[in-house]
């Protein structure tokens, strides 16, 4: 009972990580249609930047962790405005392409930077695990469950009582009338990707704190697309639910059936159970389904 308690905590924390990046997903696809396939890449570089700034400049995690936001938060809106703006009014598909092109980009860009050796954070968070009965949780992990439930609870409340998050919302269920509203698409659009990039790198943040960082570190980004597609590409709620059960049927097929067939499972478990559910539920847990009149 205790193993299984364990991997129950694993599972949540690195879950409610999921959930915060696919977050990135939810809001690009309810303001464009379309899906980010460089968010792995955001993910990645956000990371980085935390971590040179704190081992190269010496700067504390706290203002280190702000500044990797404030850049985060620029990339996105310049990516948005260079190579994502022109595809608006193109098939979606152009745009979906252009992102897979991003992708190597930044990936690219990546490689020639920092390289590909493993790097890791210096120890920030205590290192005295804590006890919760039986069950031993290591402090950053406690702390990284912390500050993805409070990121998400004020982007809950950004979205439901600011007048920029109610005009995004406004945006995702209908542009034409938005536009008619006098509300700016263009610059949704923008603040969409920009709030991408950031919950992008806290995920990434968080889990190099946890894993380290290095350049397979982007497969998050894939591995997360299929949280997205479970909670349903266009639910903020859906996100959420989707990443804890994606992070703890994945912690306990880890700890329970990787032994038995040599590793490995864990890693395609998420896709199972992607495919399993969209067999009953096309449009995700909790997506809209799309009804179209001939």
């Amino acid at each position: 009972m205790t193993f299984f308690l364990q991997m129950l905590v694993t599972g949540i924390v690195v879950g409610s990580v999921y959930a915060l990046v696919a977050l990135g997903f939810v809001l690009i696809y309810k303001s464009s249609d379309a899906i980010n396939f460089a968010q792995g890449e955001f993910l990645l570089i956000g990371t980085y930047v935390c971590l040179t700034l704190i081992t190269a400049y010496n700067i504390p995690f706290a203002a280190a962790l702000l500044i990797a936001l404030m850049f985060s938060a620029v990339l996105g809106f310049v990516i948005e405005r260079i190579v994502l703006r022109p595809f608006i009014g193109e098939p979606v598909i152009s745009m979906i392409m252009a992102t897979i092109g991003l992708s190597s980009v930044l990936a690219g860009i990546v490689h020639i930077i920092w390289g590909h050796e493993t790097r890791v954070f210096p120890k920030i968070f205590s290192e005295q695990p804590v006890n919760l009965g039986e069950i031993v949780i290591a402090p950053v992990y406690l702390w990284s469950l912390l500050i993805v439930v409070v990121m998400l609870v004020i982007f809950t409340l950004f979205f439901k009582y600011s007048k920029l998050g109610i005009a995004m919302r406004a945006t995702a269920d209908d542009q034409q009338a938005a536009m008619s509203m006098g509300i700016s698409v263009k610059m949704i659009f923008a603040v969409a990707w920009a709030i991408a990039a950031i919950v992008s790198a806290v995920g990434g943040i968080l889990l190099g704190n946890i894993n380290g960082v290095n350049a397979s570190l982007s497969a998050i980004g894939l591995k997360v697309l299929p949280v997205a597609i479970l909670g349903g590409l266009d639910s903020i709620p859906g996100a959420i639910i989707g990443g804890l059960i994606i992070g703890i049927l994945e912690s306990l097929t880890g700890g329970y059936l990787d032994p038995l067939v040599g590793g490995g499972l864990k890693e395609v478990m998420p896709f199972v159970i992607l495919v399993f559910i969209l067999m009953f539920k096309p449009y995700g847990l909790f997506g809209k389904k799309e009804i179209e009149r001939v």
